[in-house]
């Protein structure tokens, strides 16, 4: 994938279905699953998505939380479980692909 496109890690709170549809349209998207990294703590998680370069989706409110405090991402993407299924994940998602770079996520919370 180029330097120039959004990257999704999935935190274990989503579905990995999410993440199989993504990469079946060509965007590249990891779960905490890929990376056996289930059950670890939520800065780890971020830390990790943002090492990587990946843009964290979550529905888990304490990544908003550790991002107000001003820990440094490569954005967030936040949505509410009783809200938003796989696929509006999913449509989400790849319009932001399509539209963001992964300098303008940078640091920024985006709410589905």
């Amino acid at each position: 994938m180029a330097a120039d496109t959004l990257r999704f890690y999935l935190d274990e709170n989503l579905p990995i279905e999410i993440a199989r549809q993504l990469k079946a349209r060509g965007i590249e998207a990891i779960t905490v699953r890929d990376l056996k990294q289930l059950g670890d703590n939520d800065a780890s998680h971020l830390i990790r998505a943002t090492e990587m370069g990946y843009v964290l989706c979550t529905q888990d409110d304490d990544f908003l939380t550790l991002a107000a405090s001003g820990m440094a991402h490569k954005g967030i993407v936040f949505g509410i479980q009783e809200r938003h299924y796989i696929g509006a994940w999913v449509k989400f998602l790849a319009l932001l692909h399509a539209v963001a770079t992964p300098d303008e996520m940078r640091g920024h919370v985006e709410y589905l």
